[in-house]
């Protein structure tokens, strides 16, 4: 057995005959009686108390912690006792990704994991509680890919429990768990007279986000974060993505392209012609922010595309000041009654110039590992789940081949 059993009613004492005995101890006939005691892995002393006639049941979990300790599975039962929430917030503080996705991270634990399983220690997680926070976020008015990521990051949570020796078994990978469901739908690209549509309501100084949108697939961060230092490159047609401006904590930052990718896009001759008029009208203007961090150390680059105040675009106030009205006029979105507010368009915001730029790509018979390098994606297989669909078909291919071998004049042996 991996430790012993103490009984705190009865001490052992030498009587005068030198023989040892049993007598009661000052604890008789009150408390718990029996008291099971085993050394961890860790060197140190742990136990349980049980109440009197119950010795057997405190032999039974010495001998299940043994057997545990002999198959690898030993939880400390004291830590186990740890909250969801207290061992979230640790692993938080150990995280080493970028600042922004911890952040995102973080808030989306805070308002839908935590009121939900935060206050549940780690040794009493079932799948059917996993079943449960699975529904909860299904019902929950938010975007089913939304809900999957909160999944997905409470599942590192209690991986990362696993791997700490807090929990045998991560619930999420029970087969009776599955994430929540996504509402199967496909991107729908803009038509090309709905591109010059918004492009003609925006103003002057913002037109040729379009053309770079459009004509390069850039992130609005990225479009945001091009520089006359080091994005342009007229004498081979290349766009140099190296930076995007995005907001950390409300603070404006430079920061490498999403995933730290930096990449190389084809520059046609027409986006190269809009940034030579814009930069006619518009010069680039020198704007100083921190890299990374807003604490991180400051660097000074010579923007393309800044506001009427000489600063930096903020992408809130661009989407709503000046992308909803230009998106209204071109008729995705009504024009809002006079005091209200433009309704939400959230299919119809900048990224689907990118949806456009893949789909004439596609359409043109750009392989999907090029459409993957210039859109800067992961792996050409996210691109593949995203754009399948708008691949030119293969049936009229393979008819035409067929019949171009079966029509030639036949041999006769």
């Amino acid at each position: 057995m991996a430790g012993h059993i103490q009984d705190r009613w009865y001490k052992t004492e030498i009587g005068s005959d030198g023989k040892a005995r049993k007598v009661k101890s000052d604890r008789y006939g009150s408390g718990l009686r029996y008291r099971a005691r085993y050394v961890g892995p860790d060197g140190t002393e742990k136990s349980k108390s049980f109440p009197d006639r119950q010795k057997r049941l405190a032999e039974k979990w010495l001998a299940n912690i043994e057997a545990d300790m002999t198959r690898g599975q030993y939880i400390d039962p004291r830590a186990s006792r740890t909250t969801f929430q207290q061992f979230a917030e640790r692993w938080l503080t150990a995280q080493t990704t970028d600042l922004t996705t911890q952040i995102a991270v973080e808030t989306r634990l805070r308002l839908h994991a935590f009121p939900r399983i935060g206050t549940r220690p780690l040794d009493s997680f079932r799948p059917s509680h996993i079943q449960q926070l699975v529904r909860a976020l299904e019902d929950a008015p938010i975007e089913g890919t939304y809900a999957r990521t909160i999944y997905a990051n409470v599942r590192a949570v209690l991986s990362a429990a696993v791997d700490d020796g807090l929990l045998s078994r991560n619930p999420c990978s029970a087969k009776s768990v599955r994430p929540p469901a996504i509402e199967a739908g496909r991107v729908i690209p803009w038509l090309p007279e709905q591109v010059f549509a918004v492009r003609g309501a925006l103003p002057d100084r913002y037109r040729a986000m379009t053309d770079v949108g459009a004509g390069c697939g850039l992130r609005q961060g990225e479009i945001i974060g091009l520089a006359e230092d080091d994005a342009l490159d007229f004498e081979s047609d290349t766009l140099h993505v190296v930076r995007q401006v995005k907001l950390i904590r409300g603070k404006a930052v430079f920061a490498p392209p999403k995933g730290n990718k930096e990449r190389d896009v084809p520059l046609p001759s027409s986006v190269a012609s809009a940034f030579r008029d814009h930069m006619d009208a518009f010069k680039p203007i020198p704007i100083t922010l921190p890299w990374k961090r807003p604490d991180g150390p400051l660097i000074t680059k010579r923007l393309f595309f800044t506001n009427t105040a000489g600063g930096i675009v903020w992408r809130s106030n661009f989407n709503i000041q000046d992308w909803k009205p230009a998106i209204a006029a071109a008729g995705f979105i009504p024009e809002p009654d006079p005091g209200q507010s433009y309704d939400a368009a959230r299919e119809h915001g900048m990224h689907a110039l990118r949806h456009f730029y893949a789909s004439v790509l596609l359409d043109a018979g750009e392989s999907i590992k090029a459409v993957s390098e210039y859109l800067g994606h992961s792996d050409p297989a996210m691109t593949l789940r995203v754009y399948a669909h708008l691949m030119p078909s293969s049936r009229e291919r393979a008819r035409r081949a067929v019949d171009q071998v079966f029509r030639q004049p036949q041999k006769t042996p």
